[in-house]
C-alpha cells in the first residue's frame, strides 16, 4: 500500500491527500506530529533514525514522529507510531503546533504542519530496527549543547522546534506533566 499524507492549508484544514514521497518532492504542506517522551529524571528520549530512511537517515531526533493517516485523529496516530517505532505506550498530552519548511536532501523537502505531543514514561523502549537504529536519554541542557556543537547530527524539525519545547519543558504545568 502506498503511504499518503494529509494535505492542509495554513490553518491545518484538510484540503486533500497525496502520496507521501510526492508531497516531499513537491514540498506540499501536510499534517505531521512529533512526540517527546521524558523520563522521571527530566531526560528526553531521543531516537537515531534508521540509516536507510528515505531522508534524514542516521540523524538524531525526538522520540517519534510521522504523519496521521486519512481519517485518523492526530493523537491516535501519535500513539500508534510511538508503539510502532519505539515499542512504547504512554499517555500523550498536546503541547503546541508549528509549521516549518526545510530541505532534507538534494531532492526532498519537508513542509509540515506539526502537532507536538509530550509524555512521561520510564518504560524501556523496544525500538523497531526498520525505523530506529539507536536511542538515548539526554538532559535538555546537554541536548542544547550538543545541537549547538553538532547541528548536522540532528533533524531539521528538532532544531526548529527545540526552543519552544524547552520553554514548555520548563513550565511543566503547560505540559500537564
Amino acid at each position: 500500500m502506498t503511504e499518503r499524507v494529509i494535505l492542509v492549508d495554513e490553518q491545518d484544514n484538510e484540503i486533500g491527500t497525496m502520496q507521501k514521497m510526492e508531497a516531499h518532492l513537491k514540498g506540499r504542506l501536510h499534517r505531521a506530529f512529533s512526540v517527546f517522551i521524558f523520563n522521571d529524571k527530566g531526560e528526553l528520549l531521543l531516537q537515531q533514525r534508521a540509516l536507510d530512511k528515505y531522508h534524514s537517515g542516521g540523524k538524531w531526533t525526538n522520540t517519534c514522529c510521522s504523519h496521521p493517516r486519512s481519517g485518523e485523529d492526530t493523537l491516535a496516530a501519535a500513539n500508534r507510531r510511538l508503539y510502532e517505532e519505539m515499542g512504547m505506550h504512554c499517555e500523550l498530552k498536546y503541547g503546541f503546533s508549528f509549521t516549518y519548511q526545510a530541505i532534507v536532501n538534494e531532492s526532498l523537502s519537508e513542509n509540515e504542519y506539526d502537532h507536538v505531543y509530550f509524555g512521561v514514561s520510564n518504560d524501556f523502549p523496544v525500538p523497531n530496527a526498520e525505523e530506529v537504529s539507536d536511542f538515548r536519554y539526554i538532559s535538555m541542557d546537554a541536548l542544547k549543547t550538543d545541537i549547538d556543537k553538532h547541528p548536522n547530527e540532528y533533524t531539521e524539525w528538532l532544531k526548529i522546534c527545540f526552543d519552544k519545547v524547552v520553554e514548555l519543558y520548563k513550565d511543566k504545568v503547560a505540559l500537564h506533566l
